[in-house]
């Protein structure tokens, strides 16, 4: 099965002058999904395996690209807007249609230039979107001892609390009002 918002490794099926039709390697019913001939590898030919990302493009039809990018469904990653609209944020992930950050999934108000800490995942119309609600993707068992010297993004703020930081983008970590030397923003490196 080819799965949006994941990396997989498919198999050149058929080759037209716009690109190369990839299916799972030994799948019954072969479904198909087109890598533009712009993004495949030039020595592909039919038959040969090729790693890809799945995704939809700006006429939500599944596509498939070879470039690398920051994050997969389930995953973290910090983004930086590119613009905000009416209906939400849009985020750079590296590919020609931006990610999607809807207005619902946003901790905080947002504007161009802000770098954000994000997970993806797939909205009930079947679209790749991000959400900044990441607290249940983090962890809180780190191999860190009291003491120790780390940084990480911002991603929640609770004016009467303090501010939770996302340590590599994996340990989940708080830091107090009372500890805090100086107002910090969602998306700040502390």
């Amino acid at each position: 099965m080819i799965e949006l918002g994941k990396y997989q490794m498919l198999q050149a099926v058929k080759k037209t002058s716009f690109g190369f039709y990839l299916a799972e390697p030994e799948g019954k019913q072969r479904e198909t999904v087109l890598l533009p001939a712009g993004e495949a590898p030039e020595d592909l030919t039919v038959g040969d395996l090729v790693k890809v990302f799945i995704y939809k493009d700006t006429e939500d039809r599944i596509i498939a690209t070879t470039k690398q990018v920051p994050l997969t469904v389930g995953g973290l990653a910090v983004l930086k807007v590119k613009e905000v609209s009416n209906i939400g944020a849009f985020l750079d992930w590296w590919l020609i249609k931006d990610l999607f950050l809807p207005f619902k999934e946003q901790t905080t108000k947002l504007k161009a230039g802000d770098n954000v800490l994000v997970s993806l995942y797939i909205d009930k119309s079947q679209r790749l979107c991000a959400t900044m609600k990441v607290y249940d993707f983090l962890s809180s068992d780190s191999g860190y001892k009291k003491g120790d010297m780390v940084s990480g993004i911002v991603y929640d703020k609770i004016d009467s609390f303090g501010v939770f930081v996302a340590v590599d983008n994996i340990y989940s970590a708080m830091i107090p009002n009372n500890e805090l030397f100086a107002p910090v923003k969602i998306g700040e490196i502390v």
